[in-house]
């Protein structure tokens, strides 16, 4: 087993960051690709197709061709009463017709007269006939209709709970992101502060700046310090999130290690990844969405069980005509003068059980219809939304790249200024500060951007192909 455990890791380092040598980064399409292969949700939605089609095999068993074999036999204080032989071949088809062919031989001192056939036996070859009820539609019939919609609903289901763990497991990868590129802000600015503490200490130190200019240097180099173990305990914390979505063949999870980072570059490859690129809102159907398709499928079963309720409402009349022969080897043996034949008729009163189930049925299907029109009109709205806040974020974007590049001016400046004597250590930690907020503003807005783009994905419902 721990031999096991290693070549797995093992193929996990040379397979999942196939990256350069001199770097771990996980990109988001590679990550995303083994979240869909091996994520057990993922299995559990591949899973839900086997059970559609184990459905549908069952329901076929309806219309298996069956072998019945009767057998009774009577012997009591020497006497043989009776011994009753019956076989019969039955072939159910479509139309609740059924063919039946069969062999009855029957012996005994006190046999009921009905049941006397030749010493060799009878054979007989026929057909079952509903002529009312169970003609058009039957039990058989509506369970594997029902079933085929049922297969076809789970693949919609299939698509929807594999694009939810796909959202799931982008977010995590976004705040994973969010969280690095933070850590990053503190690290570089905590290298600044100390920069700054020990010149100005230098500096006190050979009388040019006060001694208390000092303190405060300090004071500023121990808050991005205490910024930086926040930044570091966040993205640690982020990245146990997202070694969740994170699994091997045989259910073998994945820790990600400490030296893993995520890909700086992820924004060009969000869309194709996400199979989003190329879906502008004039271009949007919501036809094909799994969610409308599941639904359909679903209405279209209610639909087969109202027209097998409906047929409820009709007499039972089963018409029977067997040919008997005891040749049956001879073809001309089996003619009309020779038969056995049957009807029989059921039908109840007041039909209050049939006519309750149909009106359920009816219930079931409005039911539906109005769930179906409500997520239609819910997720057109919702896509609109989502496109709207898209635009918005590409101007907010714009903007804060703007604020920081001005934030960042003011900060060389003021330090220039410092360096010529003619500014403070105060504004220069204040400058510092605004560029810090904006930094951390971008990168949220960065983050919300993503996001966005992630409820696209995951209210188009896609199902990526190319992971």
């Amino acid at each position: 087993m721990k031999k096991y455990v290693l070549y797995s890791l093992f193929f996990l380092v040379t397979s999942l960051f196939s990256q350069q040598q001199d770097t771990n980064t996980l990109n988001f399409k590679e990550y995303l690709g083994y979240v869909k292969k091996y994520h057990p949700v993922a299995k559990q939605a591949e899973l839900n197709i086997d059970i559609g089609q184990a459905n549908l095999m069952k329901a076929r068993g309806g219309f298996d061709p069956k072998i019945e074999v009767d057998y009774d036999r009577k012997k009591f204080k020497g006497s043989e009463y009776y011994d009753l032989l019956n076989g019969t071949f039955k072939i159910p088809t479509w139309y609740g017709i059924e063919f039946k062919g069969g062999f009855e031989q029957n012996d005994g001192e006190f046999l009921n007269p009905q049941n006397f056939v030749p010493d060799d036996g009878l054979f007989n070859a026929g057909v079952s006939v509903p002529v009312a009820q169970g003609l058009l539609i039957n039990d058989r019939m509506a369970t594997l209709r029902k079933a085929k919609f049922f297969r076809e609903q789970t693949k919609a289901d299939r698509d929807l709970l594999v694009n939810q763990i796909l959202y799931d497991a982008s977010l995590a990868y976004f705040d994973w992101l969010k969280a690095y590129n933070e850590k990053e802000i503190y690290d570089n600015f905590l290298n600044n502060a100390l920069i700054r503490f020990e010149g100005i200490k230098k500096r006190a130190l050979a009388g040019d700046k006060a001694t208390i200019d000092t303190v405060e240097a300090k004071i500023a180099y121990q808050n991005r310090a205490l910024s930086l173990e926040q930044a570091k305990v966040k993205l640690m914390k982020s990245t146990l999130e997202l070694s969740n979505f994170l699994w091997l063949e045989n259910n073998i999870p994945v820790e990600l290690q400490s030296d893993v980072i995520p890909d700086p570059n992820v924004e060009q490859d969000i869309d194709s990844t996400l199979e989003i690129q190329g879906n502008p809102l004039d271009s949007f159907t919501i036809e094909n969405h799994p969610k409308l398709r599941s639904l359909q499928y679903k209405i279209d079963g209610l639909e087969v069980d109202q027209r097998l309720k409906a047929n409820k409402l009709l007499p039972r009349i089963d018409l029977e005509y067997n040919f008997l022969t005891e040749t049956p080897e001879v073809g001309n043996s089996f003619n009309t003068a020779e038969y056995k034949a049957g009807i029989s008729f059921r039908f109840p009163l007041f039909l209050r059980k049939e006519r309750g189930d149909l009106k359920l049925a009816k219930f079931k299907v409005q039911d539906a219809q109005f769930e179906q029109e409500t997520t239609q009109l819910q997720i057109k709205n919702k896509v609109m939304a989502i496109y709207v806040e898209l635009e918005s974020f590409v101007n907010q974007n714009e903007l804060i790249s703007s604020i920081v590049s001005d934030y960042s001016t003011l900060l060389a400046a003021e330090e220039r200024k410092f360096s010529f004597g003619e500014s403070s250590l105060f504004l220069i930690n204040s400058r510092e500060r605004s560029l810090i907020d904006a930094k951390l503003k971008e990168i949220e807005v960065q983050n919300k951007f993503f996001e966005a783009k992630a409820k696209l994905f995951n209210s188009l419902a896609v199902n990526p192909e190319n992971l």
